[in-house]
């Protein structure tokens, strides 16, 4: 009779985590953001919505268009919305391009909640919440530090020209900053924004300071102009978000400090909330700042490892 009890118990725990497990995997939340899970920030955004699903027990499926293109953006959120998820994930770079899509997110009972990008819109077009920085306010606080740094002349390098986000860095860098700015239109090819940024310096020797929008993408290559122009410590050079070489130079005194919105809680957070919400109900009552933080000479060596792994 012992037996036949323990073997009892044994079935209905096996059963038990059977029926646990198949719940959880009933859980899909899909996931749209405006950049490739290839490019160096957006990889570790795809990192932590990887780990958020493997933690939560539940499918995701990440997806972005080819290139940064608001058209095919929107058809992806649409595609998404005909398969039902439990949950949407998506980021805002242009509200007016993307707006009708979340919306029909929205009434179609599908809970999403917006990353990244559009924190000033989100609310209005119907999400539970914004995960990420507000980049105007991002920008005036880098503005503010590279002005107490002495700088009069400035730069702001923008590689995604069209994203409402990363104007709205530059217009709050410029407001912040209060001297004399140029905005340097250019491409994401590092190489391209090296030349650019070269030609500028050379003709107009009086730049002193570089705010770029992407540590990997621009912030490196500025860096390296800044050197084969022959101006190093005399123009300071800071950037959005992190990479491992741009926190080198940042640790070697080459670049002023690199502004981190732990893009890593972008991508973990949101999936995290629509699987406790759709699990048990539960979400927070409000928007989750995820930055700014300055990260300066003194923090840019213990945050290198981690940005290595992927994870800063």
């Amino acid at each position: 009779m012992r037996h036949t009890l323990r073997a009892l118990f044994a079935a209905t725990a096996i059963m038990g985590a059977v029926t646990t497990a198949q719940a959880q995997e009933d859980v899909n939340i899909i996931v749209v953001s405006h950049g490739q899970a290839s490019d160096p920030f957006w990889s570790v955004v795809k990192n932590g919505v990887s780990q958020a699903a493997e933690d939560m027990g539940v499918t995701v499926d990440y997806r972005a268009p080819e290139t940064f293109d608001m058209v095919a953006m929107g058809q992806l959120i649409d595609a998404a919305v005909n398969q039902s998820p439990d949950g949407l994930v998506v980021s805002i770079p242009d509200a007016d391009a993307l707006g009708p899509s979340i919306e029909k997110a929205v009434a179609a009972g599908i809970p999403v909640i917006s990353m990244n990008s559009g924190s000033d819109v989100s609310k209005d077009l119907g999400t539970l919440l914004h995960v990420g920085q507000d980049e105007y306010d991002a920008g005036k606080a880098g503005g503010e530090k590279l002005k107490e740094m002495g700088g009069d002349k400035g730069l702001c390098v923008n590689h995604e020209v069209g994203n409402v986000s990363l104007d709205l860095r530059c217009k709050g860098f410029a407001e912040g900053f209060g001297g004399e700015l140029t905005v340097l239109p250019a491409s994401n090819d590092p190489a391209e924004i090296l030349s650019k940024v070269k030609a500028a310096l050379a003709s107009d020797p009086e730049i002193d300071t570089i705010m770029t929008l992407s540590a990997s993408l621009a912030g490196e290559p500025t860096v390296t102009a800044v050197s084969e122009s022959g101006m190093e410590g005399e123009v300071n050079i800071a950037s959005f978000d992190l990479s491992a070489n741009f926190l080198q130079a940042v640790a070697d005194g080459n670049a002023a400090f690199a502004i981190d919105q732990q893009q890593y809680l972008q991508g973990y957070l949101p999936v995290t909330f629509l699987a406790l919400n759709a699990k048990y109900g539960l979400v927070p009552g409000g928007n989750v700042p995820s930055g700014p933080n300055l990260v300066t000479k003194e923090k840019a060596a213990q945050v290198i490892d981690l940005s290595s792994k992927g994870i800063r």
